[in-house]
């Protein structure tokens, strides 16, 4: 039986996953040629932002309370 994580870590990782998605989904949409109107630079902010989340969970996943 493991212990519930903190409820921090879990909205960390919450929006970790959620930003992942975002991209992901920009990202094929975009090259599939559905949103052509998009531009590259909010692809660009997408990819960044989700790895600072990618690192703000990794800290918060390694951290010791």
């Amino acid at each position: 039986m493991t212990p519930s994580p903190p409820s921090e870590t879990l909205i960390v990782t919450y929006v970790f996953a959620v930003t992942v998605a975002v991209t992901v989904v920009v990202y094929l949409l975009r090259g599939f040629g559905v949103l052509t109107f998009l531009p590259g630079a909010v692809l660009w902010v997408l990819i960044l932002l989700s790895i600072a989340t990618g690192l703000v969970y990794g800290v918060q996943k390694t951290r010791r309370y």
